[in-house]
């Protein structure tokens, strides 16, 4: 079977500790570049993981002919412009989420997509593509919890490492663009719609000047909403709770960084009866993520999330900024 070969832009964290490793395990996935601004760094990166090929320069990653599509978990403010620069390279791109600073940055890398058709992009949402999450989708879509009302998320870790670029503004730090993005994506997505305004609460670090913790309301019209806290300040949680009309769907298991060595649950319950747990089967999310995407590569289908998701995320989040600025109900930009 055919496997689509990767590139990776950076030796960041989160590439070499999970999606490397978990996209070597996949089935039309292989890695077989990686790229860092230090050949030295690039190299020691290579050899742990058995990567082939070790450049000194994105540039040389780029114009490297064995690599069909390439991973871009660099910070938030080169998302855009490396991914624009892997377009016009001829590469495939998967990036990580937030896909850039601000909505207009997501819809110049569509207006760059757009001039190249026959190659792929997405948005590195990797939670959508895990069973748990799965099954909560078609649980809603079912109606086994009758009419969604309300989602409720808790999203936070605690961090206070100055040399975390979480921290720095300029680079697109802040809880909202590093974990409230999930809650907004969720949100959108089991809703299958946009919320018509939102409400929001942030507070800023004054010596980081990032969002330390946000807290918002989104208005998804005919008595739709959710709510959401993230925060970089508090103790490490994850929660969800999706409520309808006849019933109630939890995810307390890390619903979002699921873990991969062993199998998660989703509970279920309708009116006062019993708990249903649903358990799923034990996955990696990075490598489902990264098979769906190659073989969207290999039949030339749509992806599975398309590029305007991203930019809609990115609408709401800037919403829940104005609206924590003004103090009022704001609108999410929908140009």
């Amino acid at each position: 079977m055919a496997k689509i070969r990767w590139g990776i832009l950076s030796t960041a964290k989160i590439g070499v500790d999970k999606v490397i490793p978990a996209m070597q395990r996949g089935a039309l996935t292989e890695v077989v570049a990686i790229a860092s601004r230090s050949e030295a760094k690039a190299r020691q990166a290579a050899d742990k993981l058995g990567i082939k090929t070790a450049h000194g320069s994105y540039e040389a990653l780029l114009a490297d002919p064995e690599v069909d599509a390439v991973y871009n978990p660099l910070p938030n403010d080169q998302h855009v412009p490396w991914s624009i620069r892997a377009l016009e390279a001829g590469k495939h791109v998967l990036c990580e989420k937030p896909i850039g600073l601000s909505a207009a940055e997501g819809r110049t890398l569509a207006d760059a997509a757009a001039e190249h058709p026959k190659l792929k992009l997405m948005e590195a949402f990797m939670y959508r593509h895990h069973p748990q999450w799965r099954t909560a989708k078609e649980l809603v879509t079912s109606g086994r919890i009758g009419t969604l009302r309300t989602i409720q998320t808790f999203f936070s870790y605690y961090s206070d490492d100055p040399s975390n670029i979480r921290h720095d503004p300029s680079m697109g730090g802040g809880g909202l663009m590093d974990i409230g993005c999930y809650a907004i994506s969720l949100s959108r997505w089991l809703f299958d719609a946009e919320p018509a305004r939102v409400l929001g609460h942030v507070e800023v670090d004054p010596d980081w000047g990032i969002d330390r913790m946000a807290s918002a309301i989104l208005d998804f019209g005919q008595g739709g909403s959710a709510t959401f806290t993230c925060s970089m300040a508090v103790n490490p949680l994850q929660v969800v709770q999706v409520v309808g009309t006849k019933g109630r769907i939890e995810l307390s298991e890390v619903p979002f960084n699921a873990p991969n060595d062993r199998p998660c649950a989703v509970r279920v319950q309708r009116g006062d009866g019993p708990v249903d747990r649903i358990e799923v089967e034990t996955c990696d999310q990075y490598t489902i993520q990264g098979d769906l995407f190659a073989r969207s590569i290999l039949d030339d289908t749509p992806v599975p999330t398309p590029i305007v998701d991203a930019i809609r995320n990115m609408d709401t989040i800037e919403a829940v900024f104005a609206s924590g600025k003004s103090g009022g109900w704001a609108v999410p930009s929908r140009t």
